[in-house]
């Protein structure tokens, strides 16, 4: 019966790939990462994929160093695509 639950969680967390694109939450080796954590740690969100997220972010000094490892390539990601971008304009900028 536990297998039948976690098979049925996991497809519902993970299964819907072209929803889960379209959201951008992740490849299917990074959300892979992090299912063990997701499980572990948040397990009450499930299936909700953006709640699950937030509280992944939330509890990042619990999570294995895999799923940090993709949840710290994100944030650095994001930083460079922000700094780097035309809306992005520092007051040296302007002059």
């Amino acid at each position: 019966m536990f297998k039948y639950t976690l098979v049925v969680m996991l497809a519902a967390m993970f299964g819907n790939g072209t929803a889960i694109a379209q959201e951008n939450r992740g490849t299917a080796e990074q959300r892979a990462a992090c299912a063990p954590d997701a499980f572990r740690l948040c397990l009450s969100y499930i299936p909700d994929a953006t709640n699950v997220e937030a509280c992944l972010r939330q509890r990042k000094s619990d999570l294995s160093d895999a799923c940090r490892a993709i949840f710290d390539h994100a944030a650095e990601a994001a930083s460079v695509r922000t700094t780097g971008s035309p809306r992005y304009r520092g007051a040296r900028d302007e002059e």
